[in-house]
């Protein structure tokens, strides 16, 4: 006795292979809980209060509901190279890296 494949089983694996290639060539974008951040605000930069202050310009923070501004100030010099507050990625996520001597 042969075993010959029924119409409804040729139908069935043909079914069942093109939804194993669909799903192959889907590419799931990670979903990004956060709206974009805003463009940064133009800021007056008042004159140094002495000559050893570096001004660290404003930049928005996530208070959990939305982007807030924290405005710019001036930071004293502590020595080694000033580095600027930026958004650094990490994993999946970004983290603001506030400014920092190094």
């Amino acid at each position: 006795m042969t075993c010959r494949p029924t119409t409804r089983m040729l139908t069935r694996t043909a079914l069942l292979a093109g939804l194993s290639l669909s799903v192959a060539g889907c590419v799931v974008e990670p979903v990004n809980p956060y709206p974009p951040v805003p463009a940064p605000r133009m800021e007056v930069v008042p004159p140094a209060p002495r000559t050893a202050a570096v001004w660290q310009p404003g930049h928005y923070l996530w208070n959990g509901r939305a982007y807030v501004w924290e405005p710019g100030h001036y930071v004293v010099r502590a020595g080694g190279q000033w580095v600027r507050g930026h958004w650094v990625r990490r994993g999946r996520e970004w983290a603001w890296e506030p400014a920092h001597w190094q």
